[in-house]
């Protein structure tokens, strides 16, 4: 009985894994597409973007995948208690990485709309919101892999940086339209840009909650309760 008990926790494990490695493998697609969509951005790379665009049916593919390999673990394992979480919390993530692909889908499906048009000084401030952003993510389905409550905490406090940076952003394309109003229209699309960035952001503090609950059993809101 004993044999019997460790083959299926030892099958559990490695049902499990195959879902922590599509996470991290729909994870390394959004990273990339976002860096993508961003260079092509600043480039002006129509082509590129169209790239990056049809690349999506591929974290589509793994959303799907994932979804699929986890109902299947939830109805031939019965998983309970912190394993049951995990494979809840892997179910959701990929829902939410696969929305965060969405939003490196629509800034680039913004490049032809700025293919012609002259320097943009707000620009420049883009591409390191988009890396800490993207960073966020990262780290985030790191801790998710490594099951780090405490790694989940430092993401989810770095949501402000982002935040604060759409705020920097916000401002400097408001003087910028205020100032001429020919920048009004390249100015509402690299605006649109950011709020795909911030929302990035806001989903990686998403799944540091879920990738908390997960790997301590309580919502992140009852630890920040105790701390304060």
């Amino acid at each position: 009985m004993q044999q019997a008990s460790g083959h299926t926790l030892k099958a559990f494990d490695e049902d499990i894994e195959r879902l922590r490695a599509l996470i991290s493998q729909m994870g390394g697609l959004a990273e990339h597409a976002i860096g993508e969509a961003m260079r092509c951005l600043v480039n002006r790379d129509a082509e590129g973007a169209e790239m990056v665009v049809a690349e999506d049916k591929k974290l589509d593919a793994l959303e799907v995948e994932t979804e699929r390999r986890a109902v299947q673990l939830i109805a031939l394992r019965a998983p309970m208690a912190g394993d049951l979480r995990d494979v809840v919390a892997a179910l959701k993530i990929s829902s939410v990485v696969e929305r965060i692909g969405d939003y490196a889908k629509n800034i680039a499906k913004r490049v032809p709309l700025l293919e012609n048009v002259g320097k943009i000084e707000p620009l420049s401030l883009l591409p390191e919101m988009a890396r800490i952003a993207t960073g966020m993510v990262h780290d985030v389905l790191d801790a998710f892999v490594e099951r780090d409550a405490e790694a989940a905490v430092r993401v989810w406090e770095r949501d402000s940086a982002v935040d604060d940076f759409y705020d920097s952003v916000f401002r400097t394309l408001l003087t910028h339209m205020m100032e001429n109003p020919h920048n009004i229209g390249q100015s509402a699309h690299l605006l649109f840009v950011a709020k795909n960035l911030e929302r990035v952001g806001d989903h990686a503090t998403n799944i540091a909650e879920m990738v908390y609950y997960a790997a301590a059993g309580e919502h992140m809101a009852d630890r920040t309760k105790r701390a304060r």
